[in-house]
């Protein structure tokens, strides 16, 4: 049977979500407690990759298994195995030509920014030290990113896709309890394409490029034209939508 597992982790202590050579992963952790639990090696696939320190509010991940009679102990058993800051959420079900990444409709991000130096935010927020950015002039920015589709000049070079477009349906500023937020959805995302879009927009904010430099970076098609990304800890993976219906909810 195909299982699908929703999880949350802080990715502070791990070089991203996906499993690599001679590098502690979230994806790692995640086998090798399902390993141990099902007492035999077992490799997931998640539903996307997040950076070195980027965090998690939702993420998926599918496995195939024989049936698991008791869902709800299964799930009390991995997270008292997990580290404390990875947490299974629940599992469900799917047909067996479910694919947690291929299937996903939209993917969305938040990227958190505090204006106070803040010791228990410092591994979950971006510290800003400069005086409060326009905005306003932030916000109108991001309004072209629904104008466009090909975003490679926010992408990461030598990356593994046949093409740049993504469709954004959602990107705003908002400012909430001392924080600015940015907000962001799409069908897809690239390697390092929300730190990127949020690095170029904060120099919009600053007034260092104007508006019409930020849609001449999205045009170059190019990542040398767009500026130094935002740090890892502010960005947050928080929400994956799939067609209704697809997955079954056993616990």
């Amino acid at each position: 049977m195909r299982y699908i597992l929703e999880l949350s982790y802080k990715g502070t202590n791990y070089h991203g979500w996906q499993t690599q050579k001679n590098a502690h992963t979230v994806q790692d952790e995640l086998n090798s407690a399902i390993s141990k639990l099902l007492q035999r090696e077992l490799q997931t696939i998640g539903s996307g990759r997040t950076d070195t320190g980027v965090h998690a509010r939702q993420q998926f991940a599918q496995f195939d298994i024989e049936e698991i009679k008791k869902p709800a102990k299964f799930i009390f058993q991995l997270n008292a195995i997990l580290p404390p800051d990875i947490y299974v959420r629940q599992i469900f079900s799917a047909d067996s030509d479910f694919n947690v990444r291929f299937h996903a409709t939209e993917r969305s991000y938040e990227y958190r920014i505090s204006f106070t130096k803040n010791p228990f935010l410092k591994d979950q927020s971006c510290f800003y030290f400069k005086p409060i950015p326009d905005v306003q002039l932030m916000n109108e920015a991001a309004v072209l990113l629904f104008k466009y589709t090909d975003f490679q000049s926010f992408s990461k070079y030598k990356t593994e896709v046949n093409h740049y477009h993504c469709y954004v349906s959602q990107a705003y500023f908002i400012i909430e309890n001392d924080m600015l937020l940015f907000r962001i959805s799409a069908d897809r995302f690239l390697r390092g394409m929300v730190r990127t879009i949020v690095g170029s927009l904060l120099e919009v904010g600053e007034k260092k490029i104007s508006v019409s430099d930020f849609e001449l970076i999205i045009q170059k098609r190019n990542r040398i034209y767009a500026k130094a990304s935002a740090p890892p800890a502010g960005l947050f993976l928080t929400k994956i939508l799939y067609p209704e219906g697809k997955l079954i909810r056993l616990a």
